[in-house]
């Protein structure tokens, strides 16, 4: 099994990249790094950074884009500012390659801060009001961006490029000063953050489905929930219950969703392989469950992938891998997500997982060594940990303990 971490540009280029790499491969014995090519704004803490213990996120790309694979896209890429527009990921890749370790490129394709140019293709909910941070994956100018920027990256011949937010979003992410004075249970959250966009609209058309019946069904319900202000209190949603709504047309709309989202995917994945590279798509769903507690509950989280226009059978194809966030304290949930995406996609794709060596998800390096077990037991080929910059260095410590642990045991069995 091969291991990575993730890592930001700036803590690249503020720790010193020779560095920050001599700590995954001496400290944590890793034997790669996923690179950040293209991410969202953040404001972070960062406990070992030698420049900024607070840090603001320009949002763009951290490498130098050619733009002749924009030239017919509407949307272009901007580099970002943080790190003074210098290109990390060729200089990062070059280092890492020296040395023997594979390089992943992280790439946030929809999920787009600050750029006036990306405006028109936002995905907008019932009422029309566009999500100004998130692309439509069914409008035609964000497909066009996605597609020049997998090839774009791909340049950099990374093994693979970790696709995040290469699908429908969800109402929340985070969003600075994001805030709502009422209740909203899991069911009208989920609705408020479908897309119905002129293309989603025409995508249902399409395929012989009345997204404005739906649009109007989807208004009608949210509106009950705004004027009594409150709305259902259950721990989660499921697609049967959502599909039932609009007289069960819901249901056909989140199918033609997981279309969308499968040939975006496809289309991605074509660019990536042009030029030898991979693609790993990356799942939230295991973020949304246990990112704030690490202790997810309820139904497995490859079960709540559709919310993001997720079809497992279809997507799996499409793809070379899927990365999935194992964000939980409790090694036997992680177990049983793995084993959930693993029916879910049929062994149609590779499966990685994303493991957080830090608390509230570990605390300690027999906590991770057992995930690390139970992932490459059921499979995994990979297992990425989150985040370098974000955790303090004695992270480094569990992963090395986990790690060697673990090629331990699988050089003994592999010996007997």
């Amino acid at each position: 099994m091969e291991h990575s971490a993730f890592v930001f540009a700036t803590d690249l280029e503020d720790e010193g990249i020779d560095r920050v790499l001599d700590n995954l491969q001496e400290r944590a014995r890793l034997t790669g790094v996923t690179i950040a090519a293209a991410y969202h704004a953040g404001r972070d803490i960062f406990p070992h950074n030698p420049r900024s213990t607070m840090r603001f996120l320009d949002a763009g790309v951290f490498f130098h884009p050619d733009a002749r694979l924009y030239r017919d896209t509407r949307i272009k890429p901007r580099v970002s500012a943080t790190t003074g527009g210098v290109d990390t990921l060729a200089r990062a890749s070059e280092a890492a390659a020296a040395r023997g370790m594979h390089v992943q490129a992280w790439v946030v394709f929809l999920h787009v801060d600050g750029s006036s140019d990306a405006v028109a293709a936002a995905a907008r909910n019932a009422f029309d009001d566009p999500f100004l941070t998130d692309l439509c994956p069914a409008n035609p100018d964000a497909r066009a961006y996605a597609v020049a920027l997998a090839a774009d990256v791909a340049r950099y011949r990374p093994v693979s490029i970790v696709a995040e937010s290469l699908h429908y979003p969800l109402l929340e992410h985070g969003y600075h000063h994001e805030r709502y004075f009422l209740h909203l249970g899991p069911l009208a959250r989920f609705l408020l953050g479908l897309c119905f966009c002129a293309h989603c609209l025409s995508a249902a058309r399409a395929d012989g489905v009345d997204g404005d019946a739906v649009r109007r069904a989807v208004r009608a319900q949210l509106q009950r929930v705004f004027d009594r202000g409150d709305s259902d209190r259950d721990i989660d949603v499921s697609r049967a219950r959502a599909a039932s709504l609009a007289d069960g047309e819901l249901g056909a709309y989140l199918d033609v969703r997981e279309r969308v989202v499968t040939s975006l995917a496809r289309a991605v994945g074509a660019a990536a392989r042009e030029a030898g590279s991979r693609l790993t798509f990356c799942d939230l769903s295991g973020a949304v469950k246990g990112y704030a507690t690490g202790m997810p509950v309820g139904d497995a989280a490859a079960a709540i992938a559709w919310r993001f226009g997720v079809g497992w059978a279809e997507l799996a194809e499409a793809c070379d891998e899927i990365a999935v966030c194992g964000y939980a304290a409790d090694p036997r949930r992680l177990e049983d997500d793995l084993r959930a995406y693993a029916a879910s996609t049929g062994g149609r794709a590779d499966l990685a997982v994303v493991l957080r060596p830090v608390p509230p998800d570990c605390d300690s390096a027999e906590n991770l060594r057992r995930k690390l077990e139970i992932a490459s037991r059921l499979g995994a080929r990979r297992a990425d940990f989150y985040h370098y910059g974000l955790a303090p260095l004695s992270a480094l410590d569990l992963i090395r303990d986990a790690v060697s642990y673990c090629a331990g045991t699988a050089t003994a069995r592999a010996e007997t």
